[in-house]
């Protein structure tokens, strides 16, 4: 078995990852995660580093090879920085307020919106129009902000909803009088 293609993933001081066959934990300050990677991809560390490898050239070798390297780097990113995802409400009466570790959302419903976050998962509310949702886990802070953001989808006549940070909403006229 020859081994085609390095991938070294710098480890920060403070983050420990441990490796069992094709089962990696990475822990650090803000926690641990655990994920099991495809047969295709070897994974070893050395010193500082993590090495993903292929272990031959074939296509399914080469597609889980970046993968792996990806998932790894944002698994210790995660639990050494964290991520977040802005989200910002944007419409007359819309707002969103934190009751306990929920999100209570008013949007235009006959009720509010109560949203309970996922273990491993925190919201903050700087303004009753901005939601920072917080985690180790990139997939699931993405996913629980895609969530929310479901309740309410930016409307492309006015403009109104919930959207990500920065987001950009392609803006329709309206009839024309006539």
């Amino acid at each position: 078995m020859s081994r085609i293609g390095k991938m070294p993933i710098p480890v920060p001081a403070g983050v420990e990852v441990k490796i069992d066959g094709s089962t990696v934990t990475v822990k650090g300050k803000l926690g641990e995660l655990t994920q099991t990677f495809q047969p295709q991809v070897s994974i070893r560390q050395e010193d500082d580093q993590v090495i993903v490898e292929r272990v031959d050239d074939s296509r399914e070798a080469r597609s889980f090879h970046g993968l792996t390297r990806t998932l790894l780097n944002n698994m210790v990113v995660g639990v050494s920085e964290g991520y977040s995802r802005n989200l910002e409400i944007v419409g007359v009466g819309y707002r969103a307020t934190l009751k306990g570790a929920d999100i209570e959302l008013a949007l235009g419903y006959s009720h509010p919106v109560l949203v309970k976050p996922e273990p491993g998962i925190t919201f903050e509310v700087p303004a009753p129009t901005k939601i920072t949702v917080k985690g180790i886990d990139k997939q699931r802070v993405g996913q629980v902000a895609a969530d929310i953001r479901k309740w309410r989808k930016p409307e492309p006549y006015k403009g109104k909803g919930i959207r990500y940070e920065g987001e950009y909403v392609r803006r329709k006229l309206g009839k024309a009088a006539g």
